[in-house]
C-alpha cells in the first residue's frame, strides 16, 4: 500500500513560537515547519527566509511589527527552495541577497521546484495565488558578505560554508552574540531533506565549517532553536549522523549490487529508530535516497525534481 504522498496528509496547523534570542534578534519556529528570523540594525531590518507565500510571510511580519517598525532593507535567502523564497514580495525589501549559485539554480529549475514543493507540501502554500512569480536576488556573493548594522550593533556576516543541502546554501552569523541562522544545513530535532544535496561534502567539510564558527545559539531550517553551545554541537552532530547513516546504508546496497528499493529499505531501517518520529522524515527519505544513489552513479549536479518525477520516485520506492 502506497503511503500518502510526501506531506499531503499533513493538514494540521502548527503552533508558532516567537523568540527573542538577544536584543533585536528574533526567530519564529513552528513545530517543524520552516523557520524564519530577523535582525534589527540601527535603522533597518535584515530578515532571514521568506516563507512559501506572501500571505504566510505577512503573518510572520505581523509578529515582527509588534517589536519594531523599521523597514526591511535586506531579505537574506539561505537557498532557492520554494517554501523559503516565494513569499519575498511581502517584505518590500530594498535588497534580496543569495549566494551566486542560488541565482543559477533559480534560473535553471525555479519553476519546476515551485511546482514540486507545492505538490509535496500544499499546507505551507497559504493562498498560492498571492505569489507574484519567482523570487530573484538583487545581490549575490560567492564567499562572504558583511552587512554593517550600525551604532554598537556590530556586523552581520553572510557566509558560504560549502556545498550541502544545495549548491548555494549560506548562513547568517552574528559574531557579537554568537548566534547563527543556519538554514537547512542544520536541523534541530527535525529530519534532513537531501534531495538536492551534495552528501559527501555536506557531511564532512561543510558541517566542519559550520561548527568552526562556535555558535552559542543556532536557528536551523526546521525545529526548535538550539540554545547554548552544547545544544548547537548536538544539532550539528545530529545532522551529521543522519547524513552518515544515509550514506552508509545506501552505499552498502549500491556497492553490493542491490536495487534502489533495497537501499530505501536499508536506509529506513537504519534511520527510523532515531528520526522516524521527527518532522518530514517519511516525506523526505525517498527523495534523499534517490539523490544519493544518483551521486554514487556519478551524477554530481542534482537532477531536477518535477511534480511528475516526484510521484514516480515516491511510488517506485514506497510501493514495496
Amino acid at each position: 500500500m502506497v503511503k500518502p504522498f510526501a506531506s499531503t496528509a499533513d493538514t494540521t496547523t502548527k503552533v508558532e513560537t516567537f523568540a527573542e534570542l538577544a536584543d533585536g534578534v528574533y526567530a519564529l519556529t513552528a513545530e517543524g515547519d520552516p523557520n524564519v528570523g530577523a535582525i534589527e540594525a540601527e535603522d533597518f531590518l535584515v530578515c532571514f527566509e521568506a516563507r512559501a507565500t506572501p500571505v504566510a510571510a505577512r503573518r510572520w511580519l505581523d509578529r515582527l511589527r509588534e517589536r519594531t517598525d523599521k523597514p526591511v532593507r535586506y531579505l537574506v535567502l539561505s537557498h532557492y527552495h520554494a517554501v523559503r523564497v516565494l513569499g519575498a514580495s511581502a517584505f518590500d525589501a530594498a535588497e534580496i541577497v543569495t549566494h551566486d549559485q542560488t541565482r543559477v539554480l533559480i534560473a535553471e529549475r525555479g519553476k519546476q521546484d515551485w511546482d514540486s514543493e507545492y505538490g509535496r507540501m500544499p499546507r505551507l502554500f497559504e493562498e498560492p495565488a498571492s505569489i507574484p512569480g519567482l523570487t530573484w536576488p538583487t545581490i549575490t556573493f560567492s564567499d562572504r558578505l558583511t552587512i554593517p548594522l550600525g551604532g554598537s550593533r556590530g556586523d552581520l556576516v553572510l557566509a558560504y560554508c560549502g556545498r550541502g543541502h544545495t549548491a548555494g546554501d549560506i548562513v547568517a552569523w552574528l559574531p557579537g552574540h554568537r548566534i547563527m541562522f543556519a538554514g537547512d544545513l542544520v536541523e534541530s530535532r527535525a529530519a534532513l531533506y537531501t534531495g538536492d544535496a551534495f552528501h559527501d561534502d555536506w557531511a564532512t567539510s561543510t558541517l566542519d565549517n559550520v561548527a568552526a564558527f562556535g555558535a552559542e545559539a543556532l536557528v536551523g531550517g526546521r525545529g526548535a532553536v538550539a540554545a547554548g553551545a552544547d545544544a548547537v554541537i548536538a544539532a550539528i552532530a545530529q545532522s551529521r549522523h543522519f547524513l552518515d547513516e544515509l550514506r552508509r546504508t545506501v552505499r552498502w546496497v549500491h556497492d553490493g549490487g542491490g536495487t534502489i528499493a533495497d537501499a530505501f529499505r536499508a536506509a529506513h531501517t537504519a534511520l527510523a529508530p532515531d528520526y522516524g518520529g521527527w518532522p518530514i522524515f517519511e516525506h523526505c527519505l525517498p527523495f534523499n535516497v534517490q539523490r544519493y544513489w544518483d551521486e554514487l552513479d556519478g551524477i554530481d549536479w542534482p537532477r531536477i525534481w518535477t511534480a511528475e518525477r516526484d510521484r514516480e520516485v515516491w511510488v517506485a520506492l514506497q510501493d514495496q
